[in-house]
């Protein structure tokens, strides 16, 4: 289970880097129609672009995994509040929730509570 769960850690980083690097664009848009301040964007994207990288650090040292995992699945699930406050439609939900549930399937792999 671990090499499935070394995939999703990097499947969540690419996805965080193309995002947050490639797309800033679209974030600063979506940041303006959720009414959050610029420095809450720059501490949400530093924030996410340093736990992608432990991610993918803890491929070869997975004890640095079950922290940033859950750290991610907490901003995905911010991400799903922020979605619902600015009544999105459903399409708008659906990166930020797969991002979700792969971080709580690493999380969970790390945690021991997937079997191997």
């Amino acid at each position: 289970m671990y090499s499935y769960a070394a995939a999703a850690q990097v499947v969540i980083a690419l996805s965080i880097a193309i995002v947050w690097i490639g797309r800033f664009d679209n974030i600063v848009r979506e940041f303006r129609q959720f009414g959050l301040p610029d420095i809450v964007r720059s501490l949400v994207g530093a924030v996410k672009i340093s736990l992608a990288t432990l991610l993918v650090a803890g491929i070869w040292y997975p004890s640095l995994v079950l922290v940033p995992a859950l750290a991610m699945a907490f901003l995905m699930l911010c991400a799903q509040g922020a979605h619902y406050s600015v009544r999105n439609p459903v399409h708008k939900y659906l990166p930020s929730l797969g991002l979700l549930l792969l971080s709580l399937f690493v999380a969970a792999v790390h945690a021991g509570i997937v079997p191997e």
